[in-house]
């Protein structure tokens, strides 16, 4: 074999064994784990919980930001068009994968652009209420709406979110209408409205509003939900109310398309063995969250699902005059 030859084959096996080299060295640098919401949240303590405990099996510093805006769009964007290195990572919510494709709200905003990692939670929506409150049930609650419409203040999140689609739907079987009152940028505005005497209940998860909670400043009148919650059992169904509405978020792991499949599978193999930790199960179990894991094999086929499901019932919504588009 001659010395061209032999450089020839040098050469090949350098461009080879280069992304073995990458992956081993990943990560080179922070990882940067993207929440697209306001801090406070029950978005935020989750993914800062888990992150916590996934930087221990990475081997290197994970840190999380949060971008708020464009319910959630703002901050899932910049993923989206971030290096695919896997030192870029985000936290999707429903309104990330369902409310703005759905919406078509930004321009080149769009899920292939994404890799799904996993799926780990899944969280019912329900309706709260200011413990000092003179409506006590939902039946009350809804009585009330009924006796005196669009008066009873129901806080949300945005305008289209996915919280407002839940008070929609459930004004729809109900036959009633509430005061809608939209407070941007997550749970962390609606806790304060109900603080503040401006809203009587909002509609999010009871995972959002733990606190609140576990201190009997706000008591939830029913829970959007075929399974009773663990953390809170005492709160009813409004299957079990007459109310056949079953409607929640979930948190998913993604990172931006092209990033590398061993890059990847390491992520997902951090995230599970935090998801799977004894201090995460006791932490989330307190906090009224369900964790439920699925992996990146299932999670994308899961999500296409899930948006084709819900995309028909907002279309329905739409053809009904309840929801604009």
């Amino acid at each position: 074999m001659n010395s061209a030859t032999l450089m020839a084959l040098a050469a090949s096996c350098a461009v080879m064994a280069t992304p073995l080299a990458a992956l081993a060295d990943y990560p080179e640098q922070d990882i940067r784990v993207v929440v697209p919401w306001g801090a406070g949240g029950g978005t935020d303590a989750i993914v800062r919980k888990l992150t916590l405990l996934a930087e221990a099996e990475m081997g290197g510093t994970m840190y999380v930001e949060n971008i708020d805006g464009g319910i959630s769009a703002t901050g899932v964007n910049q993923v989206m068009r971030a290096e695919p290195d896997g030192h870029t990572i985000v936290a999707l919510t429903y309104d990330s994968v369902v409310t703005i494709p759905w919406q078509e709200m930004l321009p080149g905003y769009d899920m292939d652009k994404l890799k799904l990692i996993a799926r780990v939670t899944s969280e019912p929506d329900s309706v709260v209420i200011n413990s000092g409150s003179k409506y006590q049930t939902l039946d009350a609650l809804i009585a009330a709406a009924k006796d005196s419409p669009d008066t009873i203040r129901i806080a949300i999140q945005n305008i289209g979110g996915r919280v407002h689609l839940a008070l929609l739907q459930l004004e729809q079987l109900s036959g009633t209408k509430f005061k809608t009152v939209s407070y941007p940028g997550g749970a962390g505005p609606q806790k304060e409205a109900i603080l503040s005497g401006e809203a009587e209940g909002a509609v999010t998860s009871l995972g959002d509003f733990a606190n609140l909670l576990e201190d009997d400043t706000v008591i939830g009148l029913a829970e959007f939900s075929s399974t009773a919650n663990p953390t809170y059992p005492d709160v009813p169904l409004a299957t079990d109310l007459g109310v056949d509405l079953q409607i929640g978020s979930f948190i998913v792991m993604a990172a931006p398309a092209g990033t590398p499949d061993d890059v990847v599978a390491k992520i997902e193999a951090a995230y599970q063995a935090a998801y799977d930790s004894a201090e995460f199960q006791e932490w989330v179990a307190n906090v009224g969250v369900t964790p439920d894991w699925l992996g990146s094999a299932d999670v994308t086929a899961w999500a296409e699902e899930t948006q084709t499901e819900l995309f028909g019932q907002m279309d329905a919504l739409v053809e009904a005059g309840v929801l604009s588009k």
